[in-house]
């Protein structure tokens, strides 16, 4: 039985707490396409999908792996 995860949306705050990032880091990131850009939710408000933070962290914990 496959039982997807639910998704949510993480915003800036907590986004930058998984990380370890700073705001401008982030979106420096997203300019060069090494980090999932973000979801308009509102006229002010944006957020990111947590499965697509989740993979990005594991894509950095490979890539040390590889690097190593």
């Amino acid at each position: 039985l496959d039982i997807q995860k639910k998704e949510r949306f993480l915003r800036l705050a907590d986004v930058k707490e998984r990380t370890g990032l700073s705001r401008s880091t982030i979106y420096l990131n997203i300019s060069k396409g090494t980090f999932p850009r973000h979801i308009n939710l509102g006229a002010r408000c944006v957020g990111w999908l947590e499965s697509e933070i989740d993979e990005w962290m594991q894509s950095r914990i490979t890539h040390r792996s590889i690097a190593s």
